[in-house]
C-alpha cells in the first residue's frame, strides 16, 4: 500500500492548463515542478530520519538486553536492589554510537523492589555493513559495564553503590624489573659524557 501511494505521488499529473500567455504557463509549470521536488526531498529526508531512529532503537534494544542478562545474574546487584530487576523506559536512556555504528555507549535505568539505579556500558560489534545486516539482530560484545545503584534506607543508611560488571578486568600493575634505556636516552648520555 505504501508503494502504491509513493508511486502515485511521484507520477506527474498533467500540467495545469491556463489560457493566458505562454510566459504564465512556463511560470506555472516551473512552480509545479518545484513543489514536486520540494515534496520529494522532504519525504526522502523524513524517511532517512525515521530509518536512523529505528536503527538506534534496535541498537539500544540489543545492548540493553545483553546488559540485563548480566545484571540479573550478578549477586551483588540482586543483594542491593532485589529481584526482579526491571529495565526502565527507553526514553530515559542515552545512546551514543560511533565508528560507523560499530561502537556504542549506552546508559539506562533499572529498578528493583529495594532500590533503583543506572546501568552504563560500552560495547562493540563485529560484522559488515551490508543491507542485510540492517535487518538482522546484531551481536554486541560488552567491554565495560558498571551499575550505579541507589538503595534508600533510614536517614543514616542511604547507600549509593558502584558495581563493576565487566568480564575482563584490567591487568594488574607490576613493578618494572628491567629498565632498558631508549635510543634517545643513550644518545643524550653519550653527548653528556663527551662534554
Amino acid at each position: 500500500m505504501l508503494a502504491r501511494r509513493l508511486s502515485s505521488f511521484l507520477k506527474l499529473s498533467p500540467k495545469p492548463q491556463i489560457s493566458s500567455p505562454t510566459k504564465n504557463v512556463d511560470e506555472e509549470s516551473s512552480k509545479y515542478f518545484g513543489r514536486k521536488a520540494v515534496s520529494f526531498v522532504l519525504i526522502t529526508v523524513t524517511g532517512g530520519v525515521a530509518l536512523s531512529a529505528l536503527d538506534d532503537l534496535a541498537i539500544y534494544h540489543g545492548c540493553s538486553s545483553k546488559a540485563m542478562e548480566k545484571a540479573t545474574k550478578n549477586q551483588a546487584i540482586i543483594d542491593a536492589i532485589g529481584e526482579p530487576i526491571v529495565k526502565g523506559p527507553w526514553y530515559k536512556a542515552s545512546l551514543a554510537v560511533a565508528h560507523k555504528r560499530h561502537s556504542v555507549s549506552c546508559s539506562f535505568p533499572v529498578s528493583g523492589p529495594l532500590g533503583s539505579g543506572l546501568l552504563q556500558l560500552k560495547a562493540v560489534r563485529n560484522g559488515d555493513d551490508s543491507w542485510s545486516s540492517f535487518f538482522l539482530p546484531r551481536d554486541w560484545d560488552i567491554l565495560i559495564m558498571d551499575a550505579l545503584l541507589y538503595v534508600p534506607g533510614n536517614e543514616e543508611r542511604n547507600q549509593t553503590l558502584r558495581i563493576n560488571l565487566s568480564d575482563k578486568l584490567p591487568p594488574s600493575c607490576t613493578a618494572c624489573t628491567e629498565c632498558v634505556p631508549r635510543p634517545s636516552e643513550n644518545s643524550e648520555a653519550k653527548l653528556n659524557s663527551h662534554q
